[in-house]
């Protein structure tokens, strides 16, 4: 038997896993090895990423696709819940165990952790990293079922696809391919920014987003692993653009539907749409620092995610940018039977809100010389940290992950009463058992990366914390 923070608990041999005794997975050991996973060295890093893996192999806590759930809804097998699609930015073991706790609590399965292109970049956390610090957190808390671990805004660069446009699509793809393999079985594939709004008809302006969306979709397609249906989204107009229209929705769709048959006839397409509707990533900041309020037009997602259901059997319409509404917002949405919603800010604002004082004034300082080209003019410096504070997630992340028990402690109070709120109010407690009714985990085995290493060790305090 190996050497490794369970002791007796867990047997691992021969590159196999065997749990014996499930109590000890869901203890501070966890907490050992997912830091080895993060912040330890390569070789130790691989064989902790490993471990979590294999150990949620074991227990039923693997990564899933959410596509067959989202398919019945279209099919109108199941609804009248909305999916959190929950953005797990900094803190992030500690952020996704008070999800966790929250579900066990709830009995609830319909949700998603995410990241973003862009996040995966500024918060330093690579596909791999951010897989095991997931299942970590389920394992940690309990959590028993299917882990839904999504790629959001998977996102085209219009200014770098206009200079090489195979180069930018290739980069997407390149990430899907990483993330992949890391077990996002999620994946929003967001061509919307290729948008031309000064074509004629709407089928024209919409062209290039849905046939590179075809093109990143099939290189999704051919990089599923046995058993697996990735869920593929697909987006008609950028976040904080102008509301989207149903004959907006119809052009893309079909237009997508159309590309994929003549490329790849019987080939699987889309569970959902992406669609805007008066939100816009972040907020609005004022120069107080306070958000401005929204108003969204809940009619319009009603509608749209009902043409998406009945014409296309997509699950429904897709919110980005929710996390910032007030409370009285969210209920709306299962009544509209919204699809899902994506929501992020808001967690990194309790973070900073709540973070030691000392820290914050840390990397304020850092900010103003770090991030000093990306201030306008007109912005007070309220405004300029608010909008530029997740850049530093990445820099001080072991300093959020070492934060006092304290501090972790309050933190952890007001990210559950958080998400009780937002898991009730978008109904999806009690949504273990409709997981369990649509959704297969396959078991799928990985290699072990380093055969015969001895034992895992933390990483020292001086540890090099690049991925």
């Amino acid at each position: 038997m190996e050497d490794h923070p369970f002791g007796g608990a867990l047997t691992v041999l021969d590159g196999s896993v065997r749990v014996n005794d499930e109590a000890a997975i869901a203890s501070p050991a966890m907490d050992t090895l997912v830091s080895t996973a993060v912040f330890g060295e390569e070789t130790a890093r691989d064989e902790a990423r490993w471990l979590i893996w294999e150990i949620g192999q074991a227990l039923g806590v693997r990564p899933a696709s959410i596509h067959d759930l989202y398919r019945a809804r279209g099919r109108g097998k199941t609804g009248g819940f909305t999916v959190p699609a929950i953005n797990v930015r900094g803190m992030a073991y500690d952020t996704a165990r008070a999800i966790f706790r929250t579900a066990v609590r709830n009995n609830a399965g319909a949700f998603l952790l995410e990241i973003a292109r862009s996040e995966i970049a500024y918060t330093e956390q690579r596909p791999a990293e951010y897989v095991a610090v997931m299942l970590a957190a389920a394992l940690r808390e309990g959590f028993r079922g299917p882990v839904f671990i999504q790629g959001d805004h998977f996102q085209v660069n219009s200014k770098k696809f206009a200079v090489d446009p195979v180069a930018e699509v290739n980069n997407v793809k390149q990430l899907a391919r990483e993330a992949i393999a890391a077990g996002f079985y999620n994946i929003d594939v967001d061509t919307s920014t290729l948008v031309d709004l000064s074509k004629k008809t709407l089928d024209e302006q919409q062209r290039v987003n849905y046939e590179q969306a075809v093109d990143i979709a099939l290189a999704i397609r051919g990089l599923e692993p046995e058993g697996v249906t990735i869920s593929i989204g697909g987006e008609i107009g950028e976040v904080g653009t102008e509301n989207s229209t149903v004959e907006e929705l119809q052009a893309y769709m079909n237009g997508f539907d159309r590309t994929m048959d003549n490329r790849a006839p019987g080939t699987e397409g889309l569970s959902k749409i992406s669609v805007q509707s008066g939100t816009s990533h972040g907020g609005v900041v004022l120069p107080d620092g306070t958000i401005a309020d929204v108003s969204i037009d809940f009619d319009t997602l009603s509608t749209l995610s009902k043409v998406a259901r009945e014409q296309y059997g997509l699950s429904g319409a897709v919110q980005h940018g929710a996390s910032t509404l007030p409370d009285s917002a969210f209920d709306n949405f299962p009544k509209t039977e919204t699809a899902e919603i994506h929501l992020a800010t808001n967690f990194q604002t309790m973070l900073y809100d709540n973070a030691p004082r000392e820290l914050r004034d840390e990397i304020y300082k850092w900010l103003r010389e770090n991030a000093k080209d990306e201030r306008k003019a007109s912005d007070t410096d309220e405004q300029f940290f608010y909008k530029t504070r997740k850049k530093a997630l990445g820099p001080f992340k072991r300093r959020f992950w070492d934060l006092s028990p304290a501090d972790k402690e309050r933190l952890a109070k007001m990210y559950d009463e958080k998400f009780t709120f937002l898991f009730r109010q978008l109904a999806v407690v009690d949504t273990a058992a409709t997981v369990k009714r649509f959704v297969t985990a396959p078991v799928q085995h990985k290699p072990r990366p380093n055969p015969g290493l001895a034992a895992v060790e933390t990483a020292p305090d001086d540890a090099d914390l690049s991925d």
